[in-house]
């Protein structure tokens, strides 16, 4: 039955907005008092927080799927809809989240660290907030935009201030139970610890956290055996207590050896930028059980030639608990020296910064592309996206006042400058987006543009006669009357008809 989980994947959905109100408003003697529809209600994000007292994320293993509630609709009488709750998830400390492509998105490394993975999606506007001095009656209303939806993966990073390290059955579940209340599984096979342990140590008045992480064989920065998980959560810890078997059995296998395999495997794991590296971090050598003659004489012979590699050794045993107040005073003397020396180099306060907008930032691109039937022009753009998926369609008004706000935003001159002309497909958002055939919008300030560019269809394309066009056409007219009279004259005097007396 599994019981800890440090790697999930998530799929969330965010709450929906909702749709705005069409009303209007209806009194005695006032059959249309103007509009009073109400705008729809945000949707609820869905946060992670980070709890100490979560340490595990295995409910998201038993149940991945996560939905915020959506928000209410628009009604009458300037009634705005409820706004969706937010769905409030809590994930141990030490939670990194990240999108499906690997990226990092949060690294909730702090108790009450709050993290908006799923946004909500905006309510829209009842035409009671759409009326305006031109339009006082708005027949339309902006539809709420559908919440994030999307995969997340949830991965845990044990923070503790102390790692324990070395093969498996080394001792290091024994020695943690020894050293504070926690209580591992504890075991005479290899692999007997499958996720990390903490355990809180004190010394005297120094108290400090202990990690046993899974154990360490050759190759595990190249993800052999539970190498990966074994350093993942490493990765965190200020300072590392390699746990050395001087009691093993296995031939070919000795102190000075097995610490060579774990400082290589130490040294090939990439931290994450701005961390230290594993092998550059304090570290303390614990020679383990002692208390069994030949492992005592083993240890004896080979704590010289730790010590001359700079190491401070000590020779403990778990079982007996021999030897373990002198390491945990060490290892708290290191872990206070490694808090002050984080305190000093860290500031204070988090340095805000303001990335205020450019001035000639439009908010949206025009791209072009090609294809088997044609040219097509894109638009991508946070403000065109979200317009579009606020109109009602099935609404001539409605796609109308989408028409306007596209026009103030400069997505014409855009298309025109991109050698658009009527007609030609234009599409708005990623993928398939919406697609319409591109009709310029003439107002009576200023009429866009079209044409290559030095000429002015305005000018070109000029209707109005010319003096010379308009004598042509009276002339014209003239001679017309003029043969018209002769050929009456001819027919009287042939004698087909005659003229009244």
């Amino acid at each position: 039955m599994v019981t800890f989980v440090d790697q999930v994947q998530v799929h969330l959905q965010a709450g929906h907005g909702g749709n705005g109100c069409v009303s209007t408003k209806r009194e005695k003697f006032k059959p249309l008092a103007g509009p009073d529809g109400g705008n729809g209600g945000h949707g609820g994000d869905v946060v992670l927080i980070a709890d100490p007292q979560v340490t595990t994320l295995l409910d998201y293993h038993r149940r991945p799927h996560r939905i915020a509630e959506h928000g209410g609709f628009g009604m009458g009488d300037n009634r705005s809809g409820t706004k969706g709750a937010d769905l409030e998830l809590s994930v141990p400390v030490g939670t990194v989240v990240k999108s499906e492509d690997g990226e990092t998105l949060a690294d909730l490394s702090e108790a009450g660290t709050r993290f908006i993975a799923a946004a909500g999606g905006q309510g829209g506007l009842g035409n009671a907030a759409l009326a305006s001095a031109k339009r006082k009656a708005p027949g339309f209303a902006l539809l709420g935009i559908e919440g994030w939806a999307g995969t997340i993966s949830l991965e845990l990073k044990t923070i503790a201030d102390v790692a324990l390290v070395g093969f498996p059955s080394a001792g290091k579940s024994s020695l943690i139970a020894a050293l504070s209340a926690a209580k591992p599984k504890i075991a005479d096979y290899p692999f007997t610890t499958l996720h990390p342990n903490l355990g809180v140590v004190q010394a005297g008045d120094h108290r400090f956290t202990v990690a046993d992480v899974p154990g360490l064989i050759e190759g595990a920065s190249d993800g052999k055996g539970l190498g990966l998980d074994f350093l993942r959560h490493v990765e965190r810890c200020a300072a590392l207590l390699h746990v050395l078997d001087c009691a093993t059995l296995e031939p070919g296998r000795d102190p000075l050896s097995d610490l060579e395999v774990v400082k290589r495997e130490l040294g090939a794991y990439a931290v994450p930028e701005g961390q230290t590296p594993l092998l550059e971090r304090p570290q303390l050598v614990a020679l383990n059980k002692t208390d069994v003659p030949e492992a005592r004489e083993l240890a004896e012979f080979v704590r010289g030639d730790l010590e001359a590699q700079g190491y401070r050794v000590f020779e403990i045993s778990a079982v007996a608990h021999a030897g373990l107040r002198e390491l945990s005073f060490a290892l708290a003397e290191i872990v206070d020296a490694e808090r002050a020396r984080r305190l000093a180099t860290e500031e204070t306060h988090e340095r805000i910064v303001l990335r205020p907008k450019a001035v000639d930032e439009s908010g949206f691109r025009v791209v072009t592309e090609g294809g088997t039937y044609g040219t097509i022009f894109r638009i991508l753009g946070a403000k065109p996206e979200r317009w579009v998926a606020q109109t009602d369609f099935t609404n001539d008004e409605a796609v109308g006042y989408l028409a306007d706000r596209l026009q103030k935003l400069g997505v014409e001159d855009a298309l025109v400058k991109k050698g658009a002309v009527a007609g030609s497909t234009v599409v708005i958002g990623p993928g398939s987006g919406v697609v319409f055939d591109w009709e310029p919008t003439v107002t009576s300030a200023a009429e866009v543009q079209m044409g290559a560019r030095g000429s002015d269809l305005r000018v070109d394309q000029n209707d109005r006669r010319t003096n010379h066009e308009r004598r042509s056409t009276y002339h014209e007219r003239m001679d017309a009357k003029a043969e018209a009279r002769e050929e009456l004259e001819r027919e009287r005097e042939a004698g087909l008809w005659e003229s009244d007396q």
